[in-house]
């Protein structure tokens, strides 16, 4: 069930951290996959690995809150693979501060990655899983969407809000498209050890400290522990799960 042969993903954030990890457990399970970034060397060392498995790779160097390199790479990944039957939003970014001193600037920002990239890229995937009646998509969303710190050095309201759009999205998109047989469900992860994490959060004791206490797991996330949900997900695993969000947090959603 969780067998992905034949079938075509494209991870977004296939870069780096949870996207590229995703992105070589889909081949691991027989999916070639297509990979959009920014960072075509990062790029490429993912698709190495994905060859080395013996599937296909595709590198689509492009900035998911740019509507006219969204479509041209949407585009290039449909000459080469001829369908997606897979979406993985993974592509995020994160900014720190509260409304009383983020600028516009620094808002907006992760607001075009976080919320616009799963837009766009969405906007111009879904009509071929349409045509093909046939998708899955399954956005990254956050922990961070529904808890949040209040002390100043760990507050990033931008995130926050981005992270809760998100599962916003997700469950208007499983409403609209589940008669054409795609399923949209997001995955919201704790504490990952990852490019965006490892100099910030597990630079701070107290803050690590805190997780541990109050996680039910009483650890972050070892290297890996999303793959088994976003392959659920992906697979005919979830076959009739839409519109969920699936925390992958060791429990500290629950605390």
């Amino acid at each position: 069930m969780y067998k992905l042969e034949g079938k075509v993903a494209l991870v977004t954030g296939g870069s780096s951290g949870l996207g590229s990890s995703a992105a070589i457990a889909y081949a691991e399970n027989g999916a070639d996959v297509a990979l959009i970034a920014r960072r075509k060397d990062k790029l490429e060392e993912t698709a190495k690995e994905i060859e080395s498995l013996g599937r296909k790779a595709l590198v689509v160097q492009a900035d998911v809150s740019n509507e006219e390199e969204v479509e041209k790479g949407i585009v290039k990944i449909i000459d080469e693979f001829g369908k997606i039957d897979i979406l993985l939003n993974a592509a995020g970014i994160v900014s720190r501060g509260g409304v009383h001193n983020l600028s516009y600037e620094e808002w907006t920002k992760v607001m075009d990655v976080n919320v616009n990239g799963i837009f766009l890229v969405s906007k111009y995937v879904i009509p071929y899983m349409q045509e093909a009646k046939y998708g899955k998509v399954v956005n990254v969303s956050s922990i961070n969407a529904i808890l949040v710190e209040k002390g100043d050095a760990m507050m990033k309201h931008a995130y926050n809000t981005s992270k809760a759009a998100v599962m916003g999205l997700t469950r208007a998109m499983a409403a609209s498209y589940g008669a054409d047989n795609i399923t949209v469900n997001s995955v919201n992860p704790g504490l990952f050890e990852t490019e965006m994490t490892e100099n910030t959060l597990f630079k701070s004791k107290d803050f690590l400290k805190d997780y541990n206490k109050f996680a039910p797991l009483g650890r972050p996330a070892n290297q890996g522990e999303l793959n088994g949900p976003v392959l659920f997900l992906s697979s005919e695993a979830s076959s009739y799960v839409t519109g969920q969000h699936l925390f992958v947090d060791g429990g500290r959603s629950i605390t």
